[in-house]
């Protein structure tokens, strides 16, 4: 049997367009000879999605999107499609994830825990996760508001450090070198002293080993020494301060008594305070003297007499 030419450009012209239909399918992540579990997932904004990306769980992909409608009512319908062999539990969240700097974004699964398996064609929960330069604008904002600030701050500390407060700071920092290299030196010729004086010091702490044994050995002799010091030294103590005691008293007793006599005007002071007679004679006296005295200025010559020639007249 002959097969005629037209026969035959049908039959190639058939298999192209199968052949065309399945490459195309498989570019776009369609799978014709498999069946594949359908779920659907609504979104507000499915900006950086595309059909073919990817579904991930824990980065691992199980699917890929094949499709997004828009509803009458703003919404996007995302219709994913799912390895048969993974099985998705009804509580399952559908998150709108970025996946890269570029804005590029895939539907991560959030697996429920529930036993109870979604079907295929159900409806899952979605999540639209902010991509990665929303979550880093915030960040930037305050970089940027702390960059001003510490401009601003370096600003003022740039005009407040003037060229003088800096010559003082550097002398400053060569007054604390000069300081180091002085403790330096000093610990180095401590050091030398030390090294020099090394037979001494060890003769030394010998001899104070040698002292701090014998204590050690005599600490109770020491002890019983110390204890009848202490005895003694407390009857001492006692005994003086008795003996001043009685001897204070006696004092206050005599004391007393000489006042007594006193105020009754015996004796001397006791007259001398009770009798007005002393105060009448010291008063006459003075008062005798004044008239002497008076006397003395008026007529001199009545006390003293001279002569030129060395004659004396009575």
């Amino acid at each position: 049997m002959k097969i005629s030419n037209e026969t035959k450009v049908g039959v190639l012209a058939a298999i192209a367009i199968a052949v065309l239909v399945l490459g195309y399918n498989f570019l776009k992540g369609n799978d014709v000879f498999s069946r594949e579990q359908e779920f659907y997932a609504q979104y507000e904004n499915v900006e950086g999605l595309a059909v073919s990306n990817p579904v991930l769980v824990n980065g691992f992909q199980i699917g890929r999107v094949s499709q997004l409608n828009l509803q009458s009512n703003g919404m996007i319908v995302a219709q994913l499609k799912i390895n048969p062999g993974y099985n998705i539990p009804t509580r399952t969240i559908a998150r709108l994830e970025s996946t890269s700097l570029l804005g590029s974004k895939a539907i991560v699964f959030d697996l429920g825990t529930n036993k109870e398996l979604a079907k295929s064609g159900d409806t899952l929960m979605a999540n639209v996760q902010k991509d990665l330069l929303q979550q880093v604008k915030p960040v930037q904002l305050k970089a940027e508001a702390m960059i001003g600030r510490l401009d601003s701050i370096l600003t003022s500390l740039n005009s407040t450090i003037n060229p003088q407060f800096q010559r003082n700071f550097s002398k400053s920092i060569e007054s604390i070198a000069h300081i180091l290299q002085t403790l330096e030196t000093t610990t180095t010729k401590v050091d030398g002293m030390v090294g020099s004086e090394q037979k001494r010091l060890t003769a030394i702490f010998a001899n104070l080993e040698s002292i701090s044994g014998n204590f050690r050995a005599n600490n109770q002799k020491i002890s019983t020494i110390m204890s009848n010091l202490e005895t003694t030294s407390d009857k001492f103590a006692r005994y003086d301060f008795e003996n001043t005691i009685k001897n204070a008293d006696k004092a206050v007793a005599d004391i007393q008594m000489a006042i007594n006599k006193v105020n009754a005007g015996q004796g001397s002071l006791g007259k001398l305070i009770t009798n007005d007679s002393l105060y009448q004679n010291l008063n006459n006296a003075s008062q005798n003297l004044d008239r002497l005295m008076i006397d003395l200025k008026a007529n001199p010559k009545r006390y003293v007499s001279f002569s030129v020639f060395g004659g004396r007249k009575e």
